[in-house]
């Protein structure tokens, strides 16, 4: 990866020998000179941590803000995704390896240099409501992400996170007054499972869900279900109880169907009873908002009213087709709903 322009990297800290020690994620890679950490996008340049990828954006789109997903946010609003390559993960049934394994595998990272500003007019050009960092994984591009947030926040735009959640708490705090929202991959509850499938660990998951379930930034989970791997009743009832227990019952989780990706081609589809069972031990645990995704047409992918159980968000992937909140509240019971601006929509076409 020779010739790539630089940037300089936040939070490391110098250490013996010429080294550098990264404090951006819980592998605090301790780097050599002229080497990278595990990610492949940051690297020691005489004795300065530099990310490799902040002037590389590989993707740049225009999506609904109920494909991240995020349901308690803004519904039906737009949100500019953008990623850079690189991840600090290595799951053998990543959806987007193309991308976030590429600088792993092909030693390349590529992508256009588009600035911070660029970034921002953009996503206002588009009608946008805020910015989301995406498709791989923000944290790794934490610089990039951090000064686009300053902007967008100027601008007016909200900003979004899409996270396997393996992110350091200083990294949290230094964000958090621009990080308006966030949706964690709770991969599995098994620490044999982030070890084999993804080469990692679960507790520093944990450890960054419970720091932001008591920040200002709203907060969604998905599990991926995959068969024979993550799908025991056990283990889904674990991670519904964690959520309603330790985060709370007004985080919405969210269930998603597998399907055969990358290295781990033997697995089959979810089935949709696994992903019904799920929703109904996150029921049994006491959340209160449940969904399914990948689950086109099925009635999981609604909003209901805890109190009165009342459809209030209609659904068909990521179209919404109905949307009867009002001020926050159901209607009919005046339940509060939980969530960010959910009504944003009504009131700005007022």
């Amino acid at each position: 990866m020779a010739g790539l322009k630089t940037h300089p990297a936040r939070l490391w800290e110098t250490a013996e020998g010429g080294k550098v020690q990264c404090r951006l994620c819980p592998f605090r890679c301790v780097i050599g000179p002229d080497q990278m950490g595990s990610c492949r996008v940051r690297k020691n340049e005489d004795g300065q941590l530099v990310s490799l990828n902040y002037h590389r954006l590989c993707a740049a789109n225009e999506d609904p803000i109920e494909k991240k997903p995020l349901f308690h946010f803004m519904p039906e609003s737009r949100s500019f995704s953008i990623a850079c390559v690189g991840c600090n993960f290595q799951c053998d049934f990543c959806q987007n390896w193309q991308i976030s394994q590429m600088a792993r595998e092909q030693g390349r990272i590529a992508g256009q240099d588009l600035a911070q500003d660029q970034i921002v007019a953009q996503a206002r050009d588009a009608g946008c409501q805020s910015i989301s960092y995406t498709y791989t994984e923000p944290t790794i591009y934490y610089e990039l992400a951090y000064d686009t947030s300053v902007l967008a926040h100027e601008a007016g735009l909200k900003n979004v996170f899409v996270s396997n959640g393996y992110i350091s708490i200083e990294a949290l705090v230094m964000i958090e007054s621009y990080l308006d929202a966030i949706n964690v991959d709770l991969k599995s509850f098994r620490e044999e499972f982030y070890h084999q499938r993804c080469h990692a660990r679960l507790e520093p998951v944990k450890e960054s869900l419970r720091w932001l379930a008591k920040s200002r930034v709203w907060l969604e989970i998905t599990t991926l279900v995959i068969p024979g791997q993550n799908d025991s009743e056990a283990e889904l009832r674990d991670i519904a109880e964690f959520i309603a227990g330790e985060l709370g019952p007004q985080v919405p989780w969210h269930v998603s169907r597998f399907h055969p990706d990358y290295q781990l081609t033997d697995a089959p589809a979810t089935p949709m009873r696994t992903v019904e069972r799920a929703l109904a031990l996150g029921r049994e645990a006491g959340l209160k908002y449940c969904y399914g995704g990948n689950v086109l047409g099925h009635a999981s992918e609604h909003t209901y009213c805890p109190g009165c159980g009342r459809m209030l968000i209609e659904r068909r992937g990521f179209s919404i087709l109905k949307n009867e909140v009002l001020e926050g509240k159901c209607p009919g019971c005046q339940t509060a709903i939980d969530g960010v601006d959910l009504d944003w929509k009504r009131l700005t076409e007022k």
